[in-house]
């Protein structure tokens, strides 16, 4: 028995030690393309993967070339199109703000379905995949995580984003799809949808958009201003000229001039608009009653998140009054497994942690069935806007007058192969 336990606390330690080295990649990585970190290390992981970078910039100029000359085609769905997006690999708060435009567009009496790619996912298995590109069988329909009613899909099979959304967004329907002009016809067919939210859909050429909602972080805008992997940047900064309105998010009650003239080097015309992000309150992982702010205050806390910008998560605690006692970071949309939580929850007892925090992305991918034993929450986060509600109305003006939708598509999917499945 003694040699049974030696051998387990060996192994215990090793996954320890390997998870330690993990994590401190994973920061390195993060600061590195933040452009926290300019030390000699960092500068020659850029160099290394400098070609990669350069190869990246190539492959975004041609694609904007044969969009922009029809070589590759963008497909209309006859009703509007709204993109929430950015330039940058996560951080921005795309989820809050699709949430929080969603909402308006309901109470403006229209009838929205948000668009997802689902990242992150669960796919079909690649044996499944490949039989079905064999035989030439017609693609599954698009995944619909709620019909606007009930929740359909859990987290793993729809993304950490779309399930957020489709749970706080009653009467919306959440569709999911990679292809998102057949997950956008579909929306239009089965729900009568008139307008679709296209969550993350900034460099998504290949449906044609009414409104580019372009969101950047005013904390760190475009980190190091290297394209990936070199950086945090999808496409260059000048390509800030295709939004039609600029959402600075992660704001304070002053104006950014220097990040302004940015965006003014290379759009005129694009509406500016600034938000932040709102704790409201603790959500329990346990029950789902709910706790005020105020329950932090002077608690040793033991906070975790899978988050792109875990900094701004960390500081909202600290501003609460919680002492963060112990804190570990993961990988962005990192899904978390029954071993990862039971250490979470021994290390939190062993820094006699009152509470644990997480947030609320991160809480759709913990498994339903395990439960920590110190009290734990996930931060309830909201958008607010620090302009003008009238400002949100102009951006949304020609929405105004409710369009007639085309739903004579059958063609067009045709001629494209997208007619999906019922």
């Amino acid at each position: 028995m003694r040699q049974i336990r030696k051998i387990k606390y060996f192994f215990r330690k090793k996954i320890r030690q390997v998870d330690r080295k993990i994590d401190s990649f994973a920061a390195f990585l993060s600061d590195v393309l933040y452009g926290r970190r300019t030390d000699r290390k960092s500068k020659l992981f850029i160099f290394m993967v400098w070609p990669l970078s350069y190869l990246f910039a190539i492959i975004i100029k041609v694609r904007k070339i044969m969009y922009k000359n029809k070589i590759l085609t963008s497909f209309s769905l006859g009703c509007p199109v709204i993109v929430v997006g950015n330039l940058t690999v996560g951080g921005t708060g795309k989820t809050p703000v699709t949430e929080m435009l969603a909402k308006k567009l309901l109470k403006n009496g229209r009838k929205v379905a948000i668009i997802s790619r689902g990242y992150k996912s669960k796919k079909d298995p690649l044996i499944k995949r490949f039989f079905r590109w064999m035989t030439h069988k017609q693609p599954p329909p698009p995944k619909v995580v709620s019909n606007g009613t009930s929740l359909l899909l859990c987290s793993e099979k729809a993304g950490d984003e779309a399930f957020m959304l489709a749970r706080n967004l009653p009467g919306v329907p959440v569709i999911v799809d990679k292809d998102r002009v057949k997950a956008g016809n579909y929306a239009i067919k089965m729900f009568g949808s008139d307008v679709l939210l296209l969550d993350d859909g900034f460099q998504y050429l290949r449906l044609s958009t009414n409104i580019q909602w372009l969101l950047i972080d005013r904390t760190n805008p475009f980190g190091n201003g290297k394209l990936l992997p070199c950086g945090i940047l999808r496409e260059p900064t000048n390509h800030i000229n295709r939004a039609s309105c600029v959402i600075i998010t992660k704001s304070n009650d002053e104006t950014d001039i220097k990040l302004e003239q940015t965006i003014r080097k290379h759009n005129k015309i694009a509406k500016i608009i600034y938000c932040r992000h709102v704790p409201k309150y603790l959500v329990s992982l346990k029950d789902n009653s709910i706790k005020p702010l105020s329950y932090l205050k002077d608690k040793r806390v033991a906070v975790f998140s899978g988050i792109a910008m875990p900094d701004s998560f960390e500081n909202f605690i600290k501003t609460m009054g919680g002492h963060v006692a112990y804190k570990r970071r993961f990988l962005d949309h990192h899904r978390f497994l029954i071993g990862e939580l039971e250490r979470m929850d021994e290390n939190a007892a062993y820094v006699n942690a009152d509470v644990i925090i997480t947030t609320e992305k991160d809480s759709v991918r913990i498994d339903e069935g395990f439960g920590f034993s110190t009290p734990a929450y996930y931060l309830r986060v909201e958008i607010e806007l620090l302009s003008d509600d009238k400002e949100l109305e102009q951006a949304l003006a020609f929405l105004q007058t409710k369009p007639q939708i085309i739903r004579q598509l059958e063609p067009l999917l045709v001629h494209a192969n997208h007619t999906p499945t019922t």
